[in-house]
């Protein structure tokens, strides 16, 4: 006999009881983590939540940069957090090897499935509703770039050691979400009972499943290749990478296997695509041209149709449909991407004309990742993003 069902926000109830038919366990499992947020650092930043901005930010930076001068001023709690950090025992930098040459062997690519497939796909869930409660999709291409520059930074070699910006970046993002937890926890736009946490464990977990192995199958539709090997070590980066920025262990994926579990039954817990997914989903594809620095109108159009075409490949008419994207003809889409990416790995003259034109589109992805210099520090102080100071 089935258990009973745990008790679930409302916004979950229908996709729950489906879920639970195909895999009660891995159902019950990711309802359970739709009120859990990070159970170690929402403790912290509630605790710390009296200081001032400027304090908390200095603070956050000095205990990712090891300033430990800096440090010993600040609130217990926060000490303790960053002397506590422990690698997880089933940590392997060497297994990170073959993911990083793979990646770097074709980061083009692979920045394209991320920009149009993965992060796109993100929004899918109601995670959607954080991002346009607190209104952020108005910063958009900004937050392109900082997912543009953590995938970069996690697949540079080094970059997931203590001193590297892989592992400083994924901190941050850890500590953006518990803030962004804790303020909507306070605000009266939030509804628990129906939304459950505020970018809750389960969503973390849904995405690094999604940034990770819909990652590979993704690039690989636009011509990527990749061995056993290299898949397994891309999902390591990316395990890592999610237990750096907080996800329970209990949500987080241990294998290929389980990343897929964790995005199917998620998937079908989660409510159809909202008017939040589709703004969120729709605003990303139409930063893209701004993120690559194009100012052209007519060049601006063609990139974000062929972003679309690329996307709605990627993900398929329903979703694609879900996201109300424009109507188009994707027969053939991936198959002529693929080629034109070869042709132009053999012809690279494009860079010695002068210009970044819509058929460079992953080029202009790749050099639009750095846009940001350092590693910003700063929390939002305010639940709404227009009246939060710029971080």
């Amino acid at each position: 006999m089935n258990k009973t069902c745990l008790p679930a926000p409302s916004a979950y109830a229908d996709g729950y009881a489906k879920a639970r038919l195909f895999d009660e366990a891995a159902a019950d499992n990711y309802i359970r983590h739709t009120t859990i947020g990070d159970p170690v650092l929402d403790s912290v930043l509630e605790e710390v939540s009296g200081l001032a901005p400027a304090a908390l930010h200095r603070f956050i930076e000095a205990g990712v940069e090891r300033q430990v001068d800096v440090l010993r001023s600040a609130p217990q709690a926060l000490r303790d957090f960053f002397d506590h950090f422990e690698e997880p025992p089933w940590l392997d930098y060497q297994a990170f090897r073959p993911g990083i040459l793979v990646f770097n062997e074709n980061v083009q690519l692979m920045l394209v499935a991320f920009v149009t497939g993965v992060l796109v796909e993100g929004f899918s869930t109601l995670i959607a509703k954080s991002f346009n409660t607190t209104k952020r999709v108005a910063s958009t291409d900004r937050r392109l770039k900082q997912n543009n520059r953590q995938l970069m930074e996690i697949f540079y070699p080094g970059g997931l050691r203590r001193d590297g910006d892989g592992w400083k970046l994924s901190t941050r993002v850890r500590f953006v979400h518990a803030r962004i937890r804790n303020l909507l926890a306070k605000s009266d736009a939030w509804k628990h009972d129906v939304w459950g946490t505020p970018l809750s464990a389960a969503h973390l977990g849904f995405a690094i499943s999604v940034f990770s192995k819909r990652l590979l199958t993704y690039s690989a539709l636009v011509g990527a290749h990749f061995s056993d090997e290299e898949k397994e070590s891309v999902l390591a980066v990316w395990r890592y990478t999610g237990y750096l920025m907080g996800i329970p262990e209990t949500i987080l994926y241990t294998n290929a296997e389980e990343a897929d579990t964790v995005y199917r039954i998620g998937y079908m817990c989660e409510p159809p695509p909202d008017a939040d997914s589709v703004t969120m989903a729709n605003a990303l594809i139409r930063s893209i041209p701004v993120v690559a620095g194009i100012t052209d109108s007519v060049e601006q159009k063609k990139v974000i149709t062929l972003a679309y075409s690329l996307s709605r490949a990627l993900l398929g008419n329903t979703l694609a449909d879900q996201f109300q994207y424009p109507k188009g003809w994707n027969i053939g889409t991936l198959f002529l991407f693929r080629n034109k990416q070869r042709v132009q790995r053999f012809f690279k003259r494009w860079l010695k004309k002068g210009g970044i034109r819509s058929d460079n589109f992953s080029q202009m992805l790749q050099i639009s990742v750095y846009d940001e210099g350092g590693v910003s520090y700063k929390m939002p102080d305010h639940v709404s993003h227009s009246k939060s100071s710029p971080w």
